[in-house]
C-alpha cells in the first residue's frame, strides 16, 4: 500500500459502551444512505451543501441512486456491514425509509446493522413500524435542545426494542443548556447522548459567521470552543457514572444513566470517511491501481484516443513487457490507465502527455490530482 501522509493518524478505539452503530461507522463499514435532502427546519448550523440541501434525491455515499437495487449494488461494493440512515430528514420521506430499511434487511439479513437520524417527534405508533422493518438504532436531534417535546416518540421507540439516544452538535454558545440538557435527560428513555463537534462547511459558514464562530484549527472544520465544551460534558457525565466528584464544581451527582460519546470533526470526516475509502478501495482495487493510506487509488495514464489506443497499448506491452491485464482503457476521459511505475518510467521517452492520477474510489471515480510526468511539446 503505497503512504501518502496527508492526514495525521486517526486511530480512535471504541469505547465499550458505544452504540454499535458508532463502531461500525469508526471502522468505516457502514454506508451512508442518504434517504432525502428535505427537512423543514431550516437549523443555521445545517452542514449539508446546496447540492444536497431540500433536494429530494436520495445517495448511498457518494453514489446518487434512483432505486433501491443500486443502493444495494453500493453497500456490496464497500462490503457494507450496515448503514446510517440520513438527509435532511428521513422522516420526510417516510414510507422511503421504511421500504429501504426492509429491503437492505432481506438483502443482508438480520445481522446487517440499521441506525437512524430524525429531528421529528414522530407520532409514538409509528415507532413499532420501524421497529418490524428492521430499524436497530434511533439517534434523535432535539430542536431547540427541548427534551420533554420528543419524550412519547422516545418512549415508544425504546419499548419497541429500538436502541434509542440523542445525538446533536455541541454548540460553544449554549454551553448552560447543554449543561441543563444532561439534566433533563435523565428521565427520558435514552441509551446514549453524542456529541458531535460542531463543524463551519460550505454549506453553514455565513450562519457560523454571524454567530462568531471560528475555525479551531487550520486542520479541522471544528468551530473553536465546541470541542473543549464537549470534554467537559463528557467529563461531567464520566465523573457522576464512577460516583467522583464533579471535575469543576466538585459536586458528587447520581449517575446519569446514558453513554456519552463525543465525536470530533476531523475524525467523522476524515478518519471515519477515511476508513469508508480503504474499504472499497480494497474491494474494487483494478490491477494496475495503488491503494494509498489516505483511501485514494494512484494510477499513471497517458492521453490517447479510440483510433489509437490499440496501438498504444501493444508497443506499451512489447516495450515493458507488462501484460494487457495491466492496462485499461478509459473511454470516459480518453486515456490508457496503467501502473504509475510504468508511466513513470516511459514518460521521458514518448512526447504525447502522460500523467500521475489520484482518484476516490467511489462509484464515479472522482478525480482529485492529476500531475503531468513529461513536459509539453514545446517547453
Amino acid at each position: 500500500m503505497m503512504t501518502l501522509p496527508q492526514i495525521p493518524d486517526l486511530a480512535e478505539a471504541p469505547d465499550l459502551s458505544d452504540t454499535e452503530g458508532c463502531i461500525q461507522c469508526q471502522m468505516g463499514s457502514k454506508m451512508v444512505l442518504f434517504i432525502t435532502g428535505n427537512c423543514h427546519w431550516q437549523c443555521d448550523y445545517c452542514p449539508l451543501s446546496e447540492t444536497r440541501r431540500d433536494v429530494d434525491w436520495m445517495f448511498a455515499n457518494e453514489r446518487r441512486c434512483e432505486t433501491f437495487d443500486e443502493v444495494i449494488e453500493e453497500a456490496r461494493a464497500m462490503r457494507a456491514t450496515g448503514a446510517g440512515i440520513t438527509g435532511g430528514d428521513p422522516l420526510m420521506a417516510r414510507e422511503r425509509t421504511i421500504e429501504g430499511i426492509s429491503r437492505l434487511k432481506s438483502e443482508f439479513g438480520p445481522g446487517f446493522h440499521l441506525h437512524m437520524y430524525t429531528s421529528i417527534p414522530f407520532n409514538p405508533e409509528l415507532a413499532k413500524e420501524f421497529a418490524e422493518a428492521g430499524l436497530d438504532e434511533i439517534r434523535f436531534h432535539l430542536l431547540g435542545l427541548q427534551a420533554e417535546r420528543y419524550r412519547s416518540t422516545i418512549s415508544a421507540c425504546s419499548e419497541s426494542g429500538i436502541l434509542t439516544g440523542v445525538e446533536i452538535p455541541c454548540e460553544p454558545d449554549r454551553r448552560e443548556d447543554l449543561f441543563s440538557l444532561l439534566e433533563d435527560l435523565r428521565s427520558l428513555d435514552i441509551s446514549f447522548l453524542n456529541l458531535n463537534e460542531l463543524e463551519i462547511t460550505v454549506g453553514n459558514h455565513e450562519n457560523m459567521e454571524l454567530r462568531g464562530f471560528n475555525l479551531s484549527t487550520e486542520i479541522t472544520a471544528g468551530a473553536s470552543g465546541s470541542n473543549e465544551l464537549a470534554l467537559e460534558l463528557k467529563s461531567r457525565v464520566q465523573a457522576a457514572e464512577h460516583g467522583l466528584p464533579d471535575p469543576m464544581d466538585g459536586l458528587t451527582r447520581d449517575a446519569y444513566g446514558f453513554h456519552l460519546k463525543f465525536c470530533t470533526a476531523v475524525f467523522k470526516d476524515a478518519g471515519q470517511m477515511r476508513r469508508r475509502f480503504l474499504r472499497r478501495g480494497e474491494s474494487m482495487i483494478a490491477p494496475h491501481e495503488v491503494l494509498t493510506e489516505d483511501g485514494t487509488l494512484i494510477l499513471g495514464a497517458i492521453d490517447a484516443d479510440e483510433s489509437s489506443k490499440d496501438d498504444w497499448m501493444a508497443e506499451i506491452s512489447q516495450e515493458t513487457g507488462l501484460p494487457n491485464r495491466f492496462l485499461l482503457w478509459d473511454g470516459d476521459n480518453n486515456r490508457i490507465e496503467m501502473p504509475l511505475v510504468i508511466a513513470e518510467d516511459i514518460a521521458g521517452e514518448i512526447e504525447s502527455p502522460i500523467f500521475m492520477i489520484e482518484v476516490l474510489p467511489t462509484h464515479e471515480r472522482t478525480e482529485v490530482t492529476a500531475v503531468r510526468l513529461n513536459d509539453p511539446e514545446g517547453e
